[in-house]
């Protein structure tokens, strides 16, 4: 049977992937919903406007939008089918998306019901990344190694912990 662990990491890996394909996909194309696509439209557009840098660099508001939907989709889709490593890559990707776009709404002076969804998320996105990174706790059995037939404790446990006494 799977640890609770594994059932949490599994679960928000599984939520989190798709909530990103979704948001991901609005930001691409008008399929899904017009009236959010059109909304993000806009909101890009005062991201672009807010930060002149951009327009330097030549990054307009149809690119920031593409590349950030793009990437969204590509790490939900990572999050939700890839086990391993690369779904932890694809979380730490996420997690700055959503520093950015959180940074983007403070600076155009949105309301906190505005970016409230990726607060959520981000917060989902830390502890996903952080109960992924913990290592697994292992269960304490007393390991015996046997040499010429007597069943000895195993040297790491036999040895008391380096700086401390063994009282009895």
């Amino acid at each position: 049977m799977a640890s609770p662990r594994t059932i949490t990491i599994v679960a928000l890996s599984v939520a989190l992937g798709l909530f990103f394909v979704f948001m991901g996909t609005i930001k691409l194309t008008p399929r899904l919903s017009k009236d959010a696509y059109n909304e993000m439209k806009r909101a890009y557009k005062s991201y672009v406007r807010a930060l002149p840098m951009l327009k330097k660099m030549g990054v307009s508001s149809i690119m920031l939008r593409k590349s950030i939907g793009a990437l969204e989709v590509a790490c939900g889709i990572v999050m939700t089918l890839v086990p391993g490593r690369p779904k932890d890559v694809a979380n730490f990707v996420l997690l700055l998306l959503v520093l950015a776009v959180l940074f983007f709404h403070q600076l155009v002076g949105d309301p906190l019901k505005r970016y409230a969804h990726a607060l959520v998320f981000g917060i989902l996105l830390t502890c996903r990344l952080l109960i992924a990174r913990q290592p697994e706790e292992q269960l304490l059995e007393k390991r015996t190694l046997a040499v010429n037939g007597e069943e000895q404790p195993f040297l790491a446990e036999a040895a008391p912990e380096k700086g401390k006494i063994k009282v009895s």
